[in-house]
């Protein structure tokens, strides 16, 4: 509910920000936008650097707390340490790129906004094309750097833990997606950047805490996927039989974990079947 505001011979709503219209399902004109390309750009070289230093930080950890190796089972950055590496990252890049391409670096956050109608499909698509090309050459990378313990040390591929069902996978992702989906849309939301003119400022922090949090919760069940990018280019990568098993955990809970929290903020908590219902009522009836 917004107040009026009247002064002499005028008035005007004291709502003072405008969302955003809905993004076209299709728009052929962006394929001859240089900016469109550019954020397909960014989107890769974001998702590369990602999963460049994340997974080099997960070789690093199991080879400095191989007991064949190194007898001190404390050394190395340990599951805190992974998990900071990456939220870290995605504060970082999500601060680098957010004015580019929108900071996405992960398919599930992609499908969540456009099924808010924030992206159009072609640029959904295309972005996740480029996310998932980043992350198989960023693990390529690491797999050029760390040759002699990349194999060795499972190349930081996602998989269910021993001692799980497929559920509990499958829940624990939908779960962890949920969580930095919801963040997403809260922190970029224009009712919260009007009235908070800070939170476009710091809208990477909660982001990235979110991903540090549920790396913390969700490592010991599927070693964290909420990034089907992020599991595809370490499987397409490393090519074992334990990588492919269960693959399509990481891409089925992280899509539905996304569609729940874009449905959540953009028609209850953004009220947007109630503005539906509305403007359904309002319109004429023969």
């Amino acid at each position: 509910m917004t107040k009026e505001v009247v002064g002499e011979n005028r008035s005007f709503s004291g709502k003072d920000y405008h969302d955003p219209p809905p993004e076209p399902i299709f728009d052929a004109t962006e394929l001859g936008k240089w900016s469109f390309y550019r954020a397909l750009i960014a989107e890769f070289i974001a998702t590369l650097l990602f999963l460049y230093v994340t997974v080099m930080t997960v070789i690093g950890y199991k080879s400095q707390t191989d007991p064949t190796l190194n007898p001190d089972q404390c050394a190395g950055v340990g599951v805190l340490g992974i998990a900071w590496a990456f939220g870290g990252m995605i504060f970082i890049l999500v601060y680098c790129t957010a004015g580019i391409s929108g900071g996405h670096i992960n398919p599930a956050v992609t499908f969540g906004l456009f099924l808010a109608r924030k992206v159009t499909l072609l640029r959904a698509v295309m972005y996740m094309v480029a996310q998932c090309l980043g992350a198989i050459c960023g693990v390529a990378l690491v797999k050029a750097f760390q040759s002699s313990y990349y194999t060795r040390y499972g190349g930081g591929a996602n998989g269910l833990a021993h001692g799980y069902t497929i559920g509990t996978g499958v829940a624990a992702e939908i779960i962890g997606t949920f969580v930095l989906v919801y963040t997403v849309f809260s922190a970029t939301d224009p009712k919260r950047s009007a009235r908070d003119s800070h939170v476009p400022v710091l809208a990477p922090l909660p982001i990235g805490f979110a991903v540090f949090i549920v790396h913390l919760a969700t490592i010991p069940i599927t070693g964290t996927g909420i990034n089907p990018a992020r599991s595809l280019g370490a499987a397409i990568i490393y090519n074992k039989d334990q990588a492919w098993d269960h693959h399509w955990i990481f891409w089925v809970g992280p899509f539905a974990g996304a569609a729940i929290a874009a449905f959540y903020h953009q028609f209850v908590l953004r009220a947007g079947a109630v503005k539906a219902l509305g403007s359904f009522r309002s319109q004429p009836h023969v």
